[in-house]
């Protein structure tokens, strides 16, 4: 027996049949990408927590890394490399950093040449950052915004951002993940 049809539409509980409709395609295409979108996008349980080696740098400061490169403690290159080492060790299983910077050991190793020559350029100089993919670098890394079809596009020039980097004398060491259009369009990274 159905039941009579209320102001909108509705039958009884509350539910018009474009709304039972809707409803049904929504489930369906969930679970069709469910299905197609492969377990390396979806993130599976198969990854396992990468244990890496103790980091000595892991909770160094700004103030303690500049306090070391005057010291002749550690330079420039040295951090890059020590940071470097740490992506290559625990990003497979993180899969935060997408680009590494190929010239950030030789902007270092510059970047420690102009210490000794004039003294920091600024209170980053030589301190090793990595930004998100919507920050502009004009440099050989590309920048999508997390979107495939911004995929190997070079940036013309330095975003603010990245140029104020670079003048305070950070070495950008690469590019990390984000959502799609840093979170406009999608929160999945």
């Amino acid at each position: 027996m159905t039941q009579p049809r209320k102001k909108g539409g509705r039958r009884g509980n509350g539910m018009s049949r474009r709304e039972l409709l809707q409803a049904g395609v929504t489930g369906s295409l969930a679970v069709a990408v469910g299905r197609v979108v492969p377990a390396a996008v979806r993130g599976s349980a198969e990854t396992a927590p990468v244990q890496a080696a103790p980091f000595e740098l892991e909770e160094a400061t700004i103030a303690q890394l500049q306090a070391e490169m005057n010291a002749g403690t550690h330079t420039a290159r040295s951090l890059a490399e020590a940071y470097l080492g740490r992506i290559e060790a625990i990003d497979p299983s993180l899969r935060s950093v997408i680009e590494v910077n190929p010239d950030a050991v030789a902007i270092a190793v510059a970047l420690d040449a102009e210490r000794k020559a004039k003294g920091p350029r600024g209170p980053l100089h030589g301190i090793p950052v990595v930004v998100k993919d919507n920050i502009a670098t004009a440099d050989r890394m590309a920048t999508t915004a997390g979107s495939l079809a911004l995929v190997g596009a070079k940036a013309p020039r330095d975003s603010f951002v990245a140029e104020r980097l670079r003048a305070a004398g950070a070495v950008i060491l690469g590019k990390t993940n984000l959502s799609e259009w840093a979170n406009f369009r999608s929160s999945r990274s």
